[in-house]
C-alpha cells in the first residue's frame, strides 16, 4: 500500500501520519527522503526484517532528491506488499512523472495550509478540538482566540492545550493567556489610532519598538488602513467585505463602526496620513518609529 500526503499543512499531515501509525501493527521506519541513497532503495521498498512481516515506511521530501525523484516511477510498481510506503511532499512537482505515477496508485491526502480566507475554518476548528481536549469554546471566543493567535494550525493548538488546564474559558481569560501574534497587535495599535487614543499609541509603540521591525509594522498597518477604507465606501456587510479582501472578518467588524464614524472623507484622509508616511520612510534617513508614531498620532487626531 501507499499513502501520498501533499500540501504545506503540516499539521494535518502529521496528525494523518500518527493516525496511520496507531492503526499499523509492525515496525516503523522514517526516513529523510533528501538524503537517500538508490543503494538504498531495495531494502526500504522491497526488505523485510526478521522481528516483522509488515513495515510502514515513511519517506519526508524525496521530490528535494532530484535524482531519485525522476527516477522513482519505475521503482512504485516494486513496493512489496507487506510495506505501507508513506510519501510526505509539501510542495511537489505534480507535473513530473514519478507523481502522476504515484497519483495513480496511491491513497492521496492533500492539505493546504490555512490563511486568513479559512478564518472560519479555524474558528469551527477550535471548538471542535476544544470538545476533544475535554472542554467547551462558545461562538465569540473562538473568534477572538483565532483573531488573536491567527489560522496557523499548530499555534492555535498550543493554545488550545494552555486553555485545556483553565476551570472556564472566556474572553477575558484568552486574552490573559494567550500572547497576541503581530498582526493582533497591529489591530489593537491602529483601533487605539482611531479611538482618539494619544496615550495609548504612545505606549504601544514603546513596547512593539522592543521586538518589531519598523517597516514591517508599517507595512501591517497600511493595510489595515486599507481594509477601513474598503469598508467606508462599501454599502456590503463587513463579513462580505472581508470575504473579498481574504481578511480576517472578526476584525473587519471591530474596524467597521470606524469606517462608518469616519465615512469616505475621513478614510481617505486616513489614507493620505499612510501615503505621507510611506514616502517619508522610503526617502527619509529619519528614524522610521518617529514616522509611524507621528502618522498614527494624526490618525488619532482627526
Amino acid at each position: 500500500m501507499i499513502t501520498l500526503l501533499i500540501g504545506e499543512n503540516s499539521f494535518e499531515n502529521e496528525r494523518k501520519l500518527r493516525e496511520i501509525k496507531s492503526q499499523f501493527d509492525g515496525v516503523s521506519e522514517i526516513v529523510d527522503g533528501a538524503e537517500i541513497e538508490l543503494k538504498q532503495l531495495p531494502d526500504l521498498l522491497m526488505g523485510v526484517t526478521l522481528f516483522s512481516s509488515n513495515r510502514l515506511v515513511v519517506i519526508k521530501r524525496l521530490s528535494e532528491n532530484k535524482t531519485l525523484w525522476n527516477g522513482f516511477e519505475s521503482w512504485i510498481p516494486r513496493v512489496s506488499d507487506d510495506i505501507h510506503l508513506v510519501i510526505i511532499e509539501p510542495k511537489p512537482d505534480k507535473r513530473t512523472k514519478t507523481f502522476k505515477e504515484l497519483q495513480k496508485v496511491a491513497n492521496v491526502y492533500e492539505a493546504q495550509a490555512w490563511t486568513e480566507r479559512d478564518t472560519l475554518k479555524a474558528e469551527q476548528w477550535v471548538v471542535k478540538e476544544a470538545q476533544m481536549l475535554g472542554f467547551s469554546l462558545d461562538k465569540k471566543s473562538a473568534q477572538i482566540l483565532v483573531a488573536r493567535v491567527g489560522a496557523d494550525q499548530w499555534q492555535l493548538y498550543r493554545a488550545l492545550e494552555k486553555l485545556a488546564v483553565v476551570d472556564e474559558v472566556t474572553p477575558l481569560v484568552i486574552e490573559e493567556l494567550i500572547e497576541a501574534n503581530p498582526l493582533e497587535n497591529v489591530f489593537n495599535l491602529f483601533e487605539a489610532a482611531l479611538r482618539g487614543d494619544v496615550r495609548r499609541v504612545k505606549q504601544m509603540i514603546e513596547t512593539l519598538e522592543l521586538t518589531e521591525d519598523a517597516y514591517r509594522l508599517f507595512g501591517l498597518l497600511s493595510s489595515q488602513a486599507f481594509q477601513l477604507a474598503a469598508l467606508s465606501v462599501s454599502e456590503k456587510p463587513s463579513a462580505d467585505v472581508a470575504k473579498e479582501l481574504g481578511a480576517h472578518p472578526f476584525a473587519l467588524s471591530k474596524l467597521a463602526p470606524h469606517a462608518k464614524k469616519l465615512g469616505k472623507g475621513g478614510a481617505r484622509r486616513v489614507i493620505a496620513i499612510f501615503a505621507e508616511a510611506d514616502s517619508g520612510m522610503k526617502t527619509s534617513a529619519g528614524d522610521p518609529w518617529l514616522l509611524l508614531e507621528r502618522a498614527l498620532v494624526k490618525v488619532a487626531c482627526l
